[in-house]
């Protein structure tokens, strides 16, 4: 069975001009793309968004980053797709990825860590909705 997760190329990545890389590697890691798109979050988004880590000390300093400039969400689906997708990406602190993940490759520390990626199929349901409506997941596609 299929669900979904989602992935976000951060900031950091989009001005580095990796979403063509990090898009490469999810599709080769057997992911299918249902939904992408570029934004730019406001404030009050990126606050909603992270609203779970309101009380830690890097949330202001966490949404001041995701707010610098565009991001590409992406609803991603694959068995598994949650747990698949965290080893993709790897550690948070980049010198602590695996080699070959997204994070070791493309992350230029533990706070410009390049992507994002929900951590439970609840979070990924909730995180999805959040950026995209259901009339934009792509259904049986590809084939």
């Amino acid at each position: 069975m299929n669900n979904k997760t989602l992935a976000i190329i951060k900031p950091d990545a989009v001005n580095d001009n990796y979403i063509g890389e990090i898009i490469s590697l999810i599709c080769k890691a057997g992911f299918k793309i249902k939904a992408l798109k570029m934004i730019k979050l406001s404030q009050e988004a990126a606050k909603a968004f992270y609203e779970i880590h309101k009380n830690k000390p890097f949330y202001n300093d966490l949404v001041e980053y995701m707010t610098s400039g565009p991001c590409v969400p992406i609803a991603l689906e694959k068995e598994n797709a949650v747990e698949d997708y965290r080893k993709l990406i790897g550690a948070t602190d980049p010198a602590k990825a695996a080699e070959g993940t997204v994070r070791k490759l493309y992350a230029r520390s533990v706070q410009y860590n390049a992507v994002h990626g929900s951590d439970s199929d609840e979070n990924a349901a909730k995180e999805i909705a959040f950026f995209f409506a259901n009339k934009e997941l792509i259904e049986n596609y590809p084939a």
